[in-house]
Formats: C-alpha cells, sequence, structure tokens
C-alpha cells in the first residue's frame, strides 16, 4: 500500500510536493476506513481513500502524471525518451516535458515513494538532472538514488559513490576496496540509467528488485485519463460473458449482458454487450457504446480495474473517476474501500474531483480530502489536505462543519471566481458592430 509519494520540480509543483496517505493524528471518526497495519514494532494508520480538489489548471492531474511518470521511468530502467507513444501522459515518455517551464534555473526533478509490500517498508528515492523545459537535447543524469528497507538504507549512488550495505556484496568490497568498486559499477553504468534496475538488481540483490518492480508493475495502478481507459482480458474463444461484470453493470443500470470479444485478426479483446444465442446457438457481440450510455461504457470499463485493485490490495489512481458517474454508484464503490470487512488486503483509492458532493465528513475523513491551488503569480502549484487546518482557532476545521459550503466561499482556498460575463459583452459588443457595419 502507498504511504507516501514526493515530487519537486515536476511541471507546476516547482517546489517539494508531499502526497500523504498516513493517516493525520487525532483523526476522529470513520476509523473503519483506516487500514491499520505493524512495522516491525510500530502500529501505522493508512488511509483507504484520497479526493483531491482545485480549481482546473490547478495542478491536481500533475500529482496523477508525476506518479505516472515515476513508475514508467522505474520500470523501464533509465531517464532516455523511448519511443512508446502509447501512454496518455507524454511526460512519462518525453521527459523534457518534466522540469517546471517558468523556472530560470536548471534544477534537477525528484520523486520519492514509501509504501509497504511483502511485509517490507520500501522507500525509494529517485533525484534526475534533466535540463530544462523542453531541452530534449540536455545530457541527462541521475544525480542521486537511494533504496531503503524497514527504513535501513540498501545502497546510495551520488554521482561517483556508491555505498551498499548488503551482505550479498560484502567479500567482494572487501577484495576490491570501496573506490575500486565504485569506478567498476560507474564504468559498467551509464549516467542516465538506475543503479536500483541495471545494478542493484544484478549483482547484489534481485528479489527486492522485482518486489518493486512487480508492485509498481501489478498493484500501482495509475489512469491518466479515464477517459480512455478500455478493459480487455485474455481469450480462447470468440466471445465470453463476464457475469460479474454484467451482475455489476445491471445494478449501474444496463439492460444486458456484458462481455469480451474478438475478432479473428484481433490480438485484444473489447468490451461488449452481448446477446444471448441467435438462431444457430452463438453468442452476438455488440460493441457496447452501440447500445449502452457513455456512463455506461465507462463504468463497464472501470469496474474490471476497481475489482482487480481490491482483490489484490493495489492502489487505483484516477483522474476524474467520477466524469460520467452517478455519483451514487460512485459512492457504493468508495463505500467499498473504506470497508474494512470487504477491503480485506488494504486496497486504496485516490482521484481528482470537480464534484463537491464528496466534501462530507460522513463519506471522508478530513485528512482523506486534499487541495491543490495554484498561484497566479508564480504560477507553482501547492498540496495540503483539510486535516492541515487543525481543529481550533479562527482557521480550524471540525468534522461537524459543512465542508461544502466552507469550501464555496473559499474557507479552504484551492477555488477561483469565475465569470464570464465581461467575455460575453465584448462578444456580443464586437456582434453589433459587425452587424452595423454589413448594414
Amino acid at each position: 500500500m502507498l504511504l507516501e509519494f514526493k515530487a519537486k520540480n515536476y511541471k507546476t509543483f516547482k517546489d517539494e510536493l508531499v502526497f500523504s496517505m498516513l493517516a493525520a493524528p487525532k483523526q476522529k471518526g470513520l476509523d473503519y476506513s483506516v487500514i491499520k497495519r505493524k512495522i516491525g514494532s510500530k502500529k501505522i494508520n493508512v488511509l483507504s481513500a484520497a479526493v483531491v480538489y482545485g480549481p482546473n489548471a490547478s495542478g491536481k492531474t500533475n500529482i496523477i502524471g508525476a506518479m505516472d511518470t515515476f513508475k514508467n521511468i522505474v520500470l523501464r530502467g533509465h531517464i532516455r525518451n523511448t519511443n512508446d507513444k502509447s501512454f496518455p501522459n507524454v511526460a512519462a515518455y518525453n521527459l523534457e516535458l518534466i522540469p517546471n517551464s517558468i523556472a530560470n534555473v536548471n534544477e534537477p526533478s525528484l520523486f520519492s515513494m514509501k509504501f509497504y509490500c511483502d511485509e517490507m517498508l520500501i522507500e525509494y528515492v529517485l533525484e534526475a538532472d534533466l535540463g530544462r523545459f523542453l531541452e530534449k537535447e540536455y545530457k541527462r543524469r541521475i544525480v542521486y538514488e537511494e533504496l531503503k528497507i524497514d527504513s535501513k538504507t540498501m545502497f546510495l549512488r551520488s554521482d561517483r559513490i556508491i555505498k551498499i550495505d548488503d551482505p550479498a556484496v560484502d567479500e567482494v568490497m572487501k577484495k576490491v576496496g570501496d573506490d575500486n568498486f565504485a569506478d567498476i559499477v560507474f564504468d559498467n553504468l551509464m549516467s542516465d540509467e538506475l543503479f536500483l534496475i541495471n545494478g542493484y538488481k544484478s549483482i547484489v540483490n534481485a528479489k527486492i528488485v522485482s518486489i518493486i518492480t512487480k508492485w509498481l508493475e501489478n498493484k500501482f495502478v495509475v489512469i491518466y485519463r479515464s477517459d480512455k481507459i478500455e478493459s480487455y482480458r485474455s481469450l480462447d474463444e470468440h466471445t465470453y460473458i463476464d457475469l460479474m461484470l454484467s451482475k455489476a453493470a445491471n445494478i449501474f443500470g444496463a439492460s444486458n449482458l456484458i462481455g469480451f470479444a474478438k475478432g479473428e485478426n484481433e490480438a485484444k479483446s473489447k468490451i461488449c454487450t452481448i446477446i444471448e444465442k441467435d438462431d444457430l446457438g452463438n453468442n452476438i457481440a455488440i460493441p457496447i457504446n452501440v447500445i449502452e450510455s457513455y456512463g455506461t461504457v465507462r463504468f463497464a470499463n472501470m469496474f474490471p480495474i476497481v475489482a482487480s485493485v481490491i482483490s489484490k490490495g493495489g492502489v487505483l489512481i484516477v483522474d476524474e473517476f467520477d466524469a460520467s458517474i452517478h455519483p451514487m454508484a460512485l459512492m457504493s464503490i468508495i463505500n467499498i474501500f473504506h470497508d474494512n470487512e470487504i477491503n480485506v488486503n488494504g486496497a486504496q483509492l485516490i482521484f481528482n474531483t470537480h464534484n463537491p458532493i464528496f466534501l462530507n465528513s460522513n463519506i471522508f475523513r478530513r485528512d482523506e480530502i486534499k487541495f491543490v491551488e495554484r498561484d497566479e503569480e508564480t504560477g507553482y502549484s501547492t498540496h495540503y489536505s483539510l486535516s492541515d487546518f487543525g481543529t481550533s482557532g479562527e482557521n480550524g476545521v471540525r468534522k461537524s462543519e459543512d465542508y461544502m459550503k466552507n469550501y464555496f466561499i473559499s474557507r479552504y482556498g484551492a477555488i477561483r471566481d469565475i465569470d464570464f460575463t465581461d467575455v460575453f459583452e465584448e462578444i456580443i459588443k464586437e456582434c453589433k458592430g459587425v452587424e452595423e457595419w454589413q448594414e
């Protein structure tokens, strides 16, 4: 499960972003929604969900983009651009888009993730010099790398310095010496390659690296564009009726069976409406968008991912999770993540939204409600939680307060007053001028 993610000099987040899924101290209410774990002798409380608010262009999506970019960099093991253009998040493969676009000086970009997996507390820090915004030909280099397991540093890489604290290499380092060992490592490691993937994995501890990469690949699910989701499954047959998905879709409002189908020359199946048995006894698959509404299509593609995350105990991070889906359906899914009798594997849901319905103390704890605000003068984004306001004093936020009302009167920030009146007055004035000229 995700405990904390940090990023610095990623797009609008020029200063350090700290996105924490650790429960804030002294929070009361909705205790059933907290995941309790014991790491060594220490007990921790982890949030099972978080919702992120902020105006358009404030930087909400950049939080999700930073997580997605970090994941992709680690899995491919370097900070070079890739030719795989299939990602909706362009910064994940064109890394010159990562640095803040209005910064005057060249500063490294930093990513850090702390998560709990296989009964280990894993923390990995990566700092990279990517040049300035749009500087595509810049000679990129890793500035700093560190891996900690249960708070113990396993390796630290900085410029031409490499420190490893692992019994697997003790004898080798004794024979060649620390300095010679560092020379051997860097002679075989390019400056834009991650030591985690291209060194530590092969010469020290492949098992730990495998745990990290498998968690990122299979349990850390980042959906940068929710409207681009297309669920599929491997099929031995041309059509497959998914009874669980059909049941969920019927509860949602669909009136037909839902399943998957693929043509003879297609590598992947597509989600479809299944009409049972024609005159020849075959199932008929029809593209789901032909019969069902856009909201139903989105739900049908999203539900298998939600089900997989719940069953595996993964982390689901979605940009505008609630778009085109009825709030009652979303409320039910959120309640599943909050229900520790169903969510037994500690799955987590993180999403951003503009829907104020979730600003409710009966749905989300104060530490689960996050905000992003962008300074109009500097253009830099900042992130904070409702729990950061505390409970006492003039700016304190109590559980009994109306969160939605307070948000709309700008008690918490992260909201912008929008009035298009002047623009439309100009449009009408210009239209009148044109009409008079034509007459």
